[in-house]
């Protein structure tokens, strides 16, 4: 396992080792010991979580908030998909920028993203599998998110606008200012 360095700070991309050969591939989606060699940290995933989307569906930017913040290893099963994380610790270096990385079934990378970041995605391909490690459970009341056009941090999704497919919930979500007060 490869780790990658993202401009954010403690957000990073692994990069797994690929076995390929006439049968095909093979490479381990997660492996604690090699995860907490690579990065540093000790982190005991609880939930798993995976989502299937059609092309120009949005989801996000979501994270949760105190007591409930979670971090989160994601990754593509198939398809390709655009993966914005911002950091919104306020204490942070990087608070307000962001970062986004493609993550697909051929390159097989996996974003970490820390406790204090909100997280969206979008799919490119015509369909794709996301799933994604939480180290802390869902929680609806400590739910928060930004909306996806916020002008303040300008986000570029990669789709023209009218192909997006977003939850009315998302659609009625802040703006990035509203969001971390």
């Amino acid at each position: 396992m490869e780790l990658l360095k993202s401009p954010l700070k403690d957000c990073f991309i692994l990069k797994p080792t690929v076995f390929r050969d006439e049968r095909g591939i093979f490479y381990e989606t997660y492996n604690q010991n090699a995860f907490e060699k690579a990065t540093g940290l000790k982190i005991d995933f609880v939930q798993d979580n995976q989502s299937i989307s059609s092309r120009g569906v949005l989801r996000g930017l979501h994270f949760q908030k105190g007591a409930m913040a979670q971090a989160k290893l994601v990754r593509v099963v198939s398809g390709r998909v655009l993966d914005i994380v911002v950091d919104i610790r306020k204490e942070s270096e990087t608070f307000g920028q962001s970062f986004s990385v493609v993550l697909d079934d051929v390159n097989h990378l996996q974003l970490f993203v820390p406790r204090g970041f909100a997280h969206g995605f979008i799919t490119l391909s015509d369909q794709s599998v996301f799933s994604y490690k939480c180290d802390n459970y869902y929680d609806k009341v400590s739910e928060g998110g930004i909306i996806y056009n916020d002008a303040t941090l300008a986000l570029d999704w990669h789709l023209p606008k009218e192909e997006f497919i977003i939850s009315e919930k998302d659609l009625q979500l802040p703006n990035f200012r509203e969001a971390i007060t």
